[in-house]
């Protein structure tokens, strides 16, 4: 990440995507630094993401016009139909999407996963100073409609389930907590 200060963490929830940068995008609001670059989403593979997207650990980000075609020469991106509302306090303000990549030559699907945030028709949320009295409502700037903001990443799968899991590594890394706190355990038990 260019530009960026020494030791910079891009590892957002799901409200901030959301919330702060797909609503700064569609409301034409800057954002500082400008990290998350646009792309055209048909124009790449999702292995082809390095140095373009932002990447963040495992995941890229960017964002794309919104659109229902996801298909390209490479291969498409089909729907899992598990919609998830974001909510930011009691408001929903978007959804985020799941999709799995497919390519063209093998009519097959891999381990590379999307998911595509999208604002709700036009109602975001607005703060004045005070978190208690923010408010909905429809704002004719925002263009909701156009944006997406996407987050690549490649998952493994479950060899037994065939699902693919792409909390493999915060799970690994829990257990590694666990198993650390297990071995202090049996140092403490020797003593």
């Amino acid at each position: 990440m260019d530009g960026l200060p020494p030791g910079f963490h891009f590892f957002p929830s799901d409200k901030e995507l959301v919330g702060h940068f797909l609503y700064r995008k569609a409301a034409r609001l800057p954002c500082q630094p400008p990290i998350i670059p646009t792309l055209d989403l048909k124009l790449y593979k999702p292995w082809e993401l390095h140095g373009k997207a932002l990447q963040a650990g495992n995941y890229w980000y960017f964002f794309t016009r919104r659109t229902t075609e996801r298909a390209s020469n490479h291969g498409y991106w089909i729907d899992f139909n598990n919609d998830e509302p974001v909510s930011i306090g009691n408001d929903m303000v978007g959804l985020k999407k799941t999709f799995v990549f497919y390519q063209t030559t093998e009519e097959i699907n891999t381990n590379w996963v999307m998911h595509e945030y999208h604002l709700l028709n036009g109602i975001v949320r607005h703060n004045s100073n005070s978190s208690s009295s923010s408010k909905k409502r429809k704002d004719p700037k925002i263009e909701c409609n156009k944006w997406a903001l996407c987050r690549v990443s490649e998952v493994n799968q479950d060899s037994q389930t065939g699902l693919l899991n792409d909390e493999e590594a915060e799970l690994s890394c829990l257990d590694e907590v666990f198993l650390s706190l297990d071995d202090l355990d049996e140092i403490s038990a020797m003593k």
